[in-house]
């Protein structure tokens, strides 16, 4: 097929990121106290800062992020909803650490599960959820390591799923961030849970109905303007932990520190380096929802083949570039053969920066079109001469 370019220069107001994995920033202009951190702008998975990020740590309750994935993929299949009845179990109710004292034979609502994770890392409702989605945690535990690895995660070993120190059970904040960005933004409404302050849950058992008080372990959610999760964590051997995620004027950011040696070098860890992403990045966005011209088709049964855009295009920059000089360049073929399959690759639009390429979104037909045949040609033939 003979290409020819189609060269369109378009000034834009909002462009996009590439979606790469190298960091941006040598880190020189942040102090991180914590062995192990992350920066990562949500929306192009961009990686802003890291510090040791792929050295492998104990994550404490941080694994967490990944429990609650599988509970919120579980609800966007529809295989478990929010009003569902979880039973705890003799093992569920027999976890350590944090927890929220479920009794053995206790039921709690999933809606009332969720917040008992996300907002005081109960370990015991985390295993509740995996025995209710998975019928046992061991399942539960092998579909959490099939999610990191599709997600990326290379250097992670879950063994668990709440977080208790355990041999074999690691992750890295590079992984750490890619799965706190999946759970953001596929299901965006964990932000309902884990911004919540504090939150009262009823116990009813044998022993009657009592009130116990949800406190959220993670204080930026009061402490930075901007928060809007994720997970805290720490145990002996992961020390000190989070995932550290905050919006502001519609940019995401995710701060992972890992193996701080309190809490409070912790929490002020991530805040230096979400005000240092706050600080220096940009992001903008080109929709994509302007109208591509249709492309001639030969030896199909019609003339033209529409096309559209694969997906908006983001850009992310670190540099203080005047955005305004972005240009879109459209890489259309002259003309096109028939067979066409609905959502094969037609072109590209390629976006450029004061003239190096900065990224391309893929044009795709937008329909299928097959070969003509000598009836298709006899058709049409009669068609005209009856006009």
């Amino acid at each position: 097929m003979h290409l020819l370019s189609l060269i369109l220069s378009i000034s834009l107001l909002f462009t996009g990121p590439i979606y790469r994995e190298e960091a941006v920033s040598s880190g020189e202009e942040v102090s991180v106290s914590a062995p192990s951190a992350l920066l990562m702008e949500a929306s192009t998975g961009t990686v802003v800062y890291e510090k040791d990020a792929h050295t492998e740590l104990h994550p404490a309750s941080i694994t967490k992020i990944m429990t609650l994935i599988l509970i919120f993929d579980a609800l966007e299949k529809g295989s478990i909803h929010l009003e569902d009845t979880v039973t705890v179990s003799e093992y569920a109710a027999s976890m350590g650490g944090s927890q929220v004292f479920l009794e053995p034979g206790e039921t709690q609502t999933v809606d009332t599960m969720i917040k008992c994770i996300s907002i005081a890392s109960a370990n015991d409702a985390c295993v509740a959820m995996a025995e209710f989605i998975c019928g046992s945690e061991q399942e539960f535990v092998r579909q959490m390591n099939e999610r990191a690895k599709g997600l990326g995660m290379e250097n992670t070993n879950f063994v668990n799923c709440c977080g208790l120190d355990v041999d074999g059970h690691m992750t890295t904040a590079y992984d750490v961030a890619l799965m706190s960005r999946e759970l953001i933004t596929r299901h965006p409404q964990i932000h309902n849970y884990c911004t919540i302050w504090m939150e009262n849950i009823t116990h009813v058992t044998k022993k009657g109905s009592t009130e116990f008080g949800l406190t959220n372990t993670n204080k930026l959610i009061r402490q930075y303007e901007y928060a809007t999760g994720l997970k805290t964590g720490s145990t002996d051997l992961a020390k000190y932990c989070v995932s550290a995620t905050a919006e502001r004027d519609g940019m995401k950011l995710i701060a992972v520190i890992m193996a701080a040696p309190d809490y409070k070098v912790r929490f002020a860890d991530a805040t230096n380096l979400l005000n240092y992403g706050f600080g220096r990045c940009q992001v903008y966005e080109d929709p994509n929802q302007d109208a591509l011209p249709s492309l001639t088709l030969t030896g199909g049964t019609k003339d033209l083949v529409s096309i559209r855009y694969g997906s908006p295009f983001r850009y992310l920059d670190v540099e203080g570039s005047d955005l305004s000089a972005v240009t879109k360049e459209l890489q259309l073929p002259e003309s096109v053969s028939a067979p066409i399959q609905e959502q094969d690759l037609a072109g590209k639009a390629v976006y450029k920066l004061n003239g190096s390429e900065i990224g391309s979104v893929d044009i795709l037909f937008d329909e299928s079109v097959e070969e003509a045949h000598f009836k298709d040609y006899f058709l049409r033939a009669l068609e005209l001469l009856l006009l």
